[in-house]
């Protein structure tokens, strides 16, 4: 629960980020990527360089839309393999998945926010990108915290519990 006393508009990434978060390196595989994910209960990650720059993100969207493809696009580790896959890493066997590198599938247009971005901006990136995460970074590009639309979302519930659905935002 937000108590930072700011109002709903005055609210920034600082205030409503996750700081506790897990990052994957690129050459992290796929089935230790969702095996982490599935210990800390998170659809995604970001994915970072030898210097925590993050490069990417792997999420449960990520490995979806690669399954979606069919077996041709998959690569020779995966295609004997079928499985039946769910949303939030509930995977039947996680030696089913590719023991290839995350990098493979990960999405490498990640879309970042600094510290100071207002809760307008965050939620207005989450639109445009179709995502429902931002990786938050510091100048150097490595990730700090992460905005989920269920924080922006619970942001929301926060500021009409304190104000009334009356007073306005």
């Amino acid at each position: 629960m937000l108590t930072t006393g700011k109002r709903l508009l005055d609210l920034t990434a600082d205030d409503l980020m996750s700081r506790d978060i897990i990052t994957l390196q690129l050459s992290m595989s796929v089935r230790s990527a969702a095996h982490l994910l599935g210990q800390a209960m998170v659809s995604g990650a970001p994915v970072v360089d030898a210097e925590g720059r993050c490069v990417g993100v792997f999420s449960t969207t990520d490995l979806v839309r690669f399954l979606d493809q069919g077996p041709r696009a998959a690569p020779r580790s995966f295609q004997a393999t079928p499985a039946c896959y769910c949303s939030d890493w509930q995977v039947g066997e996680l030696e089913s998945l590719p023991a290839d590198d995350v990098s493979r599938y990960m999405t490498t247009d990640v879309v970042t926010a600094s510290p100071d971005t207002s809760i307008a901006e965050l939620s207005r990136a989450m639109l445009d990108a179709h995502i429902h995460r931002l990786i938050i970074t510091d100048p150097w590009g490595r990730p700090v915290g992460i905005v989920s639309s269920t924080d922006v979302l619970a942001a929301v519930a926060a500021e009409d519990r304190h104000h009334g659905p009356d007073e306005g935002v």
